[in-house]
């Protein structure tokens, strides 16, 4: 019995490599020459008779088409450069939403997103609310990493204690011994975009303060990626990250809105060279839609004290990206180059737009 079994497996080893000998050559054979009917020899020798199955043709190998890239999908050509200029931190200090509220009226910085847990959220809404048009989203937030200057929790505080220090402010840092919830994580996200929304505000997408919750694991991203389907909005992910955590990808649909690339500052770059940075990552910007993550601000008193602990983030730092941004060289260096600005609002609209024409093309 034990032989018998051998032989039928080595039979159908010997079968198997038959049908992929044939296959190999027949691709050979198309290369060769382009006008034979593809997968005829596979069909006669493997699928003899199988038209049965339906209306699909057996006789020719199907591939799936191939996949289009963001900026098709939005109707763009495939080699299209296009850029999210996005400021971090709105609604952090007055001198953060001065700055930004200038580069969005410069044209130059033409997005950024919002932290509802801090002070100085009730004047970015009011900008908001006078200007609609303003690319605005949500930066959620489950950190308060300043020394000085803290803020809590949107949800009660007792519906979210691991998010929570011993005072009640959110976390400084997560620590290898801070064990962070996800439900309660979902919960506090939640109660941000709901404040956001019974503010007036109308966010164009979802991102994440410290990119905690694209790099915290799959557990915390698959809630970021549950509230943006539930809400309607794109959250901020990029394929460039897909190596340092695979669960991203795997994590997505193709309904998910992914852009190609982003860039941000290196801590390493020393102040002189910041525009070299950013002037050589316009210069060799990729095809596809790219966002640059800057933290524009003000260096004044207020800055300054907020950042006093440390420089990173900081007074100056937050001046430097906004010299830059605001720059004529910076709007030289994009017509130079041909790249072109777009923002979530315009990206999830073309989205729309595109998927009620399929849809009534369809119908």
């Amino acid at each position: 019995m034990r032989q018998r079994v051998r032989y039928l497996l080595q039979r159908g080893l010997a079968q198997l490599k038959a049908v992929q000998a044939m296959v190999l050559r027949d691709r050979k054979s198309r290369l060769r020459y382009p006008n034979k009917k593809a997968g005829s020899r596979v069909a006669a020798s493997v699928t003899n008779g199988s038209q049965g199955f339906g209306d699909r043709d057996f006789n020719t190998i199907h591939r799936p088409a191939p996949r289009q890239t963001l900026a098709e999908r939005l109707g763009y050509g495939p080699a299209a450069r296009l850029l999210i200029v996005h400021a971090d931190d709105i609604a952090v200090t007055h001198s953060v939403n001065a700055a930004f509220i200038r580069g969005l009226e410069s044209g130059l910085i033409n997005s950024g997103s919002v932290m509802v847990t801090c002070p100085w959220f009730p004047e970015v809404v009011a900008y908001a609310r006078a200007h609609p048009e303003a690319d605005l989203g949500v930066h959620l937030t489950l950190t308060s990493e300043r020394t000085n200057y803290r803020w809590g929790p949107t949800a009660p505080r007792m519906e979210v204690p691991s998010l929570v220090d011993r005072l009640g402010y959110l976390h400084q840092t997560w620590t290898p011994e801070t064990r962070v919830n996800p439900h309660e994580v979902e919960v506090e996200l939640r109660a941000q975009i709901e404040k956001a929304y019974a503010a007036g505000l109308r966010p164009t997408h979802l991102d994440s303060h410290q990119c905690r919750l694209q790099m915290g694991g799959r557990n915390l991203f698959l809630v970021f990626l549950r509230l943006g389907r539930e809400y309607c909005l794109p959250v901020f992910v990029a394929r460039n990250w897909f190596v340092q955590s695979p669960y991203l990808e795997l994590s997505l649909t193709s309904n998910d809105v992914v852009i190609d690339h982003t860039v941000t500052i290196n801590l390493k770059v020393a102040p002189e060279e910041w525009p070299e940075f950013y002037r050589h990552a316009v210069e060799s910007l990729p095809s596809g839609v790219t966002e640059f993550v800057i933290h524009p601000g003000l260096d004044d008193p207020e800055l300054q004290a907020f950042s006093e602990d440390r420089p990173t983030w900081g007074a100056a730092w937050r001046q430097r990206d906004f010299d830059f941004f605001t720059s004529a060289e910076f709007r030289a260096l994009l017509a130079k180059h041909d790249v072109r600005l777009i923002t979530w609002r315009e990206i999830a609209t073309q989205l729309r737009q595109r998927e009620t024409r399929m849809t009534n093309l369809e119908s």
